[in-house]
């Protein structure tokens, strides 16, 4: 429950005599935002999600995440597609001939979409580790192995491709062209070249094959323990550093260990460091990157949020919910001032803590912007983080991006500020824009 106001100016007073000094600004995006699905040690039937700001500490934000309707939820790969979703594509069963899709607004609740069948010897064989894999003309395809002859079989890997922009209908199975006994592949492209990264499933080590076609042909280019990270691996995923360095995450799965490694160029890589945290509880999962604000600074300290396309309305808390409002009392101008510091969730982005009630920070909850008090949880600290962008609607003004939803804007509609995803319309961005103005408090 909030605090009452009487005991909020008391509080406010002490806030206030602590705010000396505070620096005008401090170091901006764009930050990177890593989001992790898995499944675990514990469940092969619940998906967990994790987030870290540097690929390496990861937070839970939500256990159990998503159960399908049925089957398993092994081997979970995230993307996030050109409608705004992320979309997870796992693995249904030891054995079967379908892979599950699930989608989600905000990758904290997700909804089941359906099963591919993809027609490979039925309920007899095995397909397993499907993972997206986006193409640099734009197509998406998925990439898993499957055996005809189930779990004992001889695997290989095979692709099939998005043929709408819902990613509800799929080519049939082709072939990537590895010889047999190989699962786990994991694909990312880098100019004209193809990488694979894989299981060889009857040596047990994480190989290199490269192509310059997505069919091949492959050549081997790092095979056995050719990185020195022995045998007994699975389930590599690979994803890009700020610095341009690349991640290798990979499944020590016999000793229920993760491990990573870093490359300068996805051919020779550091020692396996194990991912802290993590190991001895995350299974198989993908990381995805998304870049979150620009260089735009924002002031911090005691500020007020002008709206841009209402300029006599200003960014304020009343009954726990956000609204943009005229402003005339007292109480309007406490409730329209807020401690701007460091995002909660990340130092490059911003969160904001009214200045009457320290310790309630405005944050998004189903998309709706409200005040509440700082919990202590990842969740609650990605929510409450938003990173400044050059204002979208220009002269002065700032945006700010969502640091755990990168895409979505805080803007107001009807005068109550929520979470959209940008659209390029001039409403949208008058509505996105605000400026940092003094305190009104």
């Amino acid at each position: 429950m909030k605090p009452t106001r009487a005991l909020a100016l008391v509080l406010t007073t002490l806030a206030t005599s602590v705010l000396v000094g505070v620096p005008a600004a401090h170091a901006a995006g764009p930050v990177p935002h890593y989001l992790m699905t898995a499944f675990t040690n514990s469940s092969e039937s619940n998906m967990y999600v994790y987030d870290s700001p540097n690929a390496t500490n990861f937070s839970l934000v939500r256990a159990n995440a998503y159960r399908p309707p049925s089957g398993l939820i092994r081997d979970p790969s995230v993307i996030r597609h050109s409608d705004g979703y992320y979309y997870v594509v796992y693995t249904t069963g030891w054995t079967g001939n379908t892979i599950g899709f699930a989608r989600s607004a905000d990758y904290t609740n997700w909804t089941f979409l359906r099963n591919v069948t993809v027609g490979l010897n039925g309920s007899t064989g095995s397909t397993w580790a499907p993972e997206w894999f986006r193409d640099s003309d734009g197509s998406v395809h998925v990439v898993f192995s499957a055996s005809t002859t189930g779990t004992s079989g001889q695997f290989r890997p095979y692709r099939i491709t998005a043929t709408n922009g819902d990613l509800s209908a799929w080519t049939s199975p082709v072939p990537l062209g590895i010889p047999a006994n190989y699962i786990d592949s994991f694909l990312v492209k880098v100019g004209g070249t193809y990488h694979n990264f894989l299981k060889n499933e009857t040596t047990k080590y994480i190989e290199h094959a490269t192509a310059t076609s997505l069919n091949g042909p492959w050549q081997f280019v790092g095979t056995g323990n050719w990185a020195g990270w022995g045998s007994g691996l699975e389930g590599p995923a690979v994803v890009q550093l700020p610095d341009g360095r690349w991640r290798i995450y990979f499944d020590q799965y016999a000793a229920g260990r993760y491990y990573y490694a870093d490359s300068a160029d996805l051919n020779s890589f550091g020692a396996k460091v194990e991912l802290p945290g993590l190991t001895g509880t995350a299974r198989h999962f993908t990381v995805l990157r998304e870049n979150v604000g620009d260089s735009t600074a924002v002031p911090t300290g005691n500020r007020s949020l002008r709206s841009a396309n209402f300029p006599d309305r200003y960014v304020r808390h009343r009954d726990n919910l956000a609204y943009i409002d005229p402003i005339s009392t007292a109480t309007d101008r406490a409730d329209a001032t807020f401690t701007i510091g460091a995002g909660l969730a990340n130092s490059g982005c911003y969160s904001f803590q009214a200045v009457n009630f320290p310790g309630y920070y405005l944050r998004h909850n189903n998309m709706r912007l409200t005040l509440a008090r700082d919990d202590g949880s990842a969740l609650f600290r990605g929510d409450a983080t938003f990173c400044g962008r050059a204002g979208l609607a220009g002269a002065g003004t700032t945006s700010f991006e969502s640091y755990n939803f990168p895409g979505r804007y805080l803007r107001h509609y009807n005068y109550e500020l929520r979470l959209d995803l940008r659209e390029n319309t001039s409403t949208f961005a008058g509505d996105a824009s605000f400026t940092v103005a003094a305190p009104l408090s």
